[in-house]
């Protein structure tokens, strides 16, 4: 289902994007192609850190809520957007790379 729904969003950037049948065509394809090759390395990741779909959602939300703006004729500078994702990106690698060191034995006498 995901991946009909991304192919979808793909569609309408390709269409967004050019005029060109012919390169919508090939962008589709492409990133359909690269949807089925990368989807089961990229589940299996997003399985492993259950922050990361928090953090997913949270960024497809914030767009969301901008498109709204951006409806509604309020604009937003695009450079706050830009630096909340990638801020919050980085809090999360560096979550990540703790979660590594940290053993799981001392993580569980943390939470008691």
């Amino acid at each position: 289902m995901l991946d009909m729904i991304f192919s979808f969003d793909s569609i309408l950037t390709a269409i967004g994007m050019t005029e060109h049948l012919l390169i919508m065509i090939f962008a589709v394809i492409i990133a359909i192609v690269i949807m089925m090759i990368a989807a089961g390395a990229i589940s299996k990741f997003i399985n492993n850190h259950p922050t990361l779909q928090m953090l997913a959602l949270s960024f497809l939300i914030l767009i969301g809520f901008m498109l709204i703006l951006e409806s509604i004729e309020l604009h937003v500078p695009k450079g706050y957007i830009y630096f909340a994702v990638f801020f919050s990106l980085f809090v999360e690698v560096l979550n990540m790379k703790l979660k590594k060191k940290i053993p799981a034995s001392n993580s569980n006498l943390n939470n008691t």
